[in-house]
């Protein structure tokens, strides 16, 4: 207990005094997550409402592949991503492996997944009667998918809360694509890993204090933004 709260004491020392290095991991942390989180919207929340307004051949292999991508384990992820970037392997020309390019890639097929499955959920959720009746008053196709995306927008702001939170605290990935090279994709799991097997648990208890952080703050903006406000 005492090197547990030593560690704590030290760790709050290095935050307060603005150490260069814990925060150049955090800003790399969050402009990695941030970017997959980001992308994985663009195609997941699409792709999802597609799916779960489509009836077609094999829509139920579908779904279930889908449902099997929420739980990918990250290792497996980094493995395969890593494969492709390998320089014998088939994108290893683009030379992306040990990039934080690559970090972005690995935690994209992670939470593409996630994303899709939950705006699928969400959408679906909607009675069949609304959508009928949206186009009865005269809607286009774009302007149903409008009115649909914002019925279904609080639940799918759990989907963006669980994709950011995949990633970021994932580290099984990042490790194998990032290499967890030092000013370059160090990133706040593969830097509390290194510095746990090095002993340093002051600089270990600081940078996970920062993700839980990180953590709390965007889900509580969300959650705040997802919840309805009662009138005063």
């Amino acid at each position: 207990m005492e090197l547990i709260w030593e560690g704590i004491k030290h760790a709050f020392g290095l935050l307060l005094s603005g150490d260069a290095e814990v925060f150049r991991i955090t800003l790399l942390s969050l402009q990695v997550s941030g970017t997959a989180t980001v992308i994985s919207l663009l195609v997941g929340v699409p792709l999802g409402t597609l799916i779960a307004l489509s009836r077609f051949p094999g829509r139920g292999l579908v779904v279930s592949l889908i449902n099997t991508g929420m739980g990918l384990p990250p290792v497996v992820v980094g493995l395969f991503v890593s494969i492709f970037l390998w320089r014998s392997g088939p994108l290893g020309l683009l030379d992306l492996l040990y990039t934080p390019t690559a970090i972005v890639v690995a935690q994209f097929i992670i939470a593409v997944p996630i994303v899709t499955g939950l705006t699928l959920a969400a959408v679906q959720q909607i009675p069949p009667q609304f959508r009928l009746q949206i186009l009865a008053l005269g809607a286009s196709r774009v302007q149903l998918l409008w009115v649909l995306l914002r019925e279904a927008r609080l639940p799918m702001l759990a989907a963006v809360m669980a994709g950011f939170g995949a990633v970021i605290s994932e580290v099984g990935a990042s490790m194998m694509v990032g290499g967890n090279i030092r000013g370059q994709t160090r990133v706040l799991t593969t830097a509390t890993v290194l510095e746990t097997g090095k002993g340093n648990f002051d600089l270990a208890i600081a940078l996970s204090l920062l993700l839980l952080l990180i953590t709390f703050l965007v889900n509580w903006a969300l959650t705040w933004i997802q919840q309805p406000r009662r009138p005063g």
